[in-house]
């Protein structure tokens, strides 16, 4: 039996969905491709834009259309929030919450047993699932395979006690809350005795990590004390206002990888302010210098947030210097949308649709800049880089600042999870890496 997995959103989401494709893996199921028809289709859902919703939705349409007999699952935030919307799509769509989705990781053993029987499918999985309720943890995605990426994600962290009045992901997901660091600890060196150099630590604010005392810097020093020198590191989003001085001394340490993703949406303060953003431009200035003081060649990327109610010209325009005076490597921008139950669902100082688009095509066009820039810089550059694939004989992987590179001239003996050092070489925004020496094989 084929299933198919479709995620959106972010580093959390894939590492959720590597879970639960592990555990239909082990059960004998087969992943099918993202162009394959399949029995089970699992949606796992986004509700930060409109555009994600919309997304998900067309793509539980698609699948309802060419196999009417499957089953589709759609869970994750989305879900979360519209339960009964996306039910009414079909009946063979099973809607999971977030309280229930972890049992998606005891499905596919249940599933295969029920299966034995003359069972409807969609009916199986009602079945298997409902008996299921309330005996998970959000904590329980514990892939040791991955099936869409060559690096090993961990979830560390769940939840967000920030109220920021444009987002929805804080209701759907629920209070901050984090898996203990000695179960970190144990999980990691799991992910490496199956062979994987780079672990990304995930969760929806893993700034917010705690364990009684211990903060992030304090698991990132356990981590390093503990773990192999062939390991390496990388962050998944940074909140700009949690960074503190024990932090940026542990960022020294040549395991933890040079990239770090901050969600600023704005530089103006009084949007930030507006907004409940709890930091103001000055303070990211001093983020971005730390950062590279720590890191020299550090790859940093941004979300921003173009149209957020009560943007005016002056604040955009405070924003898009901001961006552009300390340099950020590439934006990830999104146009405002209202999302349900937010503070700024019902906001009357809104900007103008055409208006909100034009400052995203700004802010994309200057993100295509500096990034232009960026990969210039490394002309020549030894870096480390992660060999993630071997396609008829050519290697590609991935630097530590996060550039995707082709490898020319290793030894025919490097395979996929090597690490290796390599010199960089551009040539119109295409990055070669020139093998240099193995690390660690």
């Amino acid at each position: 039996m084929t299933v198919r997995l479709y995620t959106l959103g972010c580093k959390l989401n894939q590492c959720e969905s590597e879970a639960i494709a592990d555990a239909f893996v082990h059960q004998g199921f087969t992943l099918a491709a993202s162009d394959e028809d399949s029995d089970i289709y699992i949606i796992n859902t986004c509700t930060v834009t409109s555009k994600a919703e919309q997304k998900a939705r067309r793509m539980a349409r698609l699948y309802h259309r060419v196999n009417p007999q499957g089953a589709i699952i759609i869970t994750g935030c989305y879900a979360q929030m519209e339960r009964e919307l996306l039910q009414a799509i079909s009946d063979r769509v099973i809607v999971v919450s977030l309280d229930d989705k972890p049992g998606l990781l005891t499905l596919p053993e249940r599933l295969s047993k029920r299966l034995i029987a003359d069972f409807d499918l969609v009916d199986a999985i009602r079945d298997s699932l409902e008996s299921e309720q309330n005996r998970a943890s959000s904590f329980d995605y514990d892939a040791a395979s991955f099936s869409f990426h060559s690096r090993a994600f961990l979830k560390i962290q769940d939840g967000c006690d920030n109220s920021c009045a444009y987002c929805r992901v804080t209701i759907a997901r629920g209070d901050s809350r984090s898996l203990a660091a000695r179960e970190v600890l144990e999980r990691s060196r799991t992910l490496i005795s199956s062979g994987y150099r780079e672990i990304v630590l995930t969760g929806v604010n893993i700034s917010a990590y705690r364990d009684g005392d211990k903060r992030l810097e304090h698991l990132l020093l356990l981590l390093l004390e503990h773990l192999d020198e062939s390991v390496r590191i990388r962050l998944s989003s940074l909140e700009p206002d949690m960074f503190s001085p024990l932090l940026y001394e542990v960022m020294k340490d040549t395991r933890i990888q040079p990239h770090f993703h901050l969600p600023l949406q704005s530089l103006s303060d009084k949007i930030l302010k507006r907004v409940n953003r709890h930091y103001t431009y000055s303070d990211v200035r001093e983020v971005i210098a730390n950062l590279r003081r720590v890191k020299p060649s550090a790859f940093i990327a941004a979300d921003v947030i173009t149209g957020l109610p009560g943007e005016e010209e002056e604040d955009f325009e405070k924003t898009f210097s901001g961006l552009k005076e300390i340099g950020i490597t590439q934006l990830h921008v999104f146009p405002f949308s209202p999302r349900p139950g937010t503070a700024l669902m019902d906001a009357r100082d809104t900007v103008p649709q055409y208006k909100r688009d034009e400052r995203a095509k700004r802010l994309r066009d200057l993100s295509r800049v500096q990034y232009r820039r960026y990969i210039n810089d490394q002309e020549g550059s030894i870096v480390e880089v992660l060999v993630e694939k071997k396609d008829q004989g050519q290697l590609s992987g991935i630097t530590g600042n996060y550039l995707k590179v082709t490898i020319v001239g290793s030894p025919d003996h490097i395979s996929p999870g090597a690490l290796i050092e390599a010199a960089l070489t551009v040539d119109n925004a295409t990055v070669t890496a020139r093998y240099c020496k193995l690390l660690y094989a």
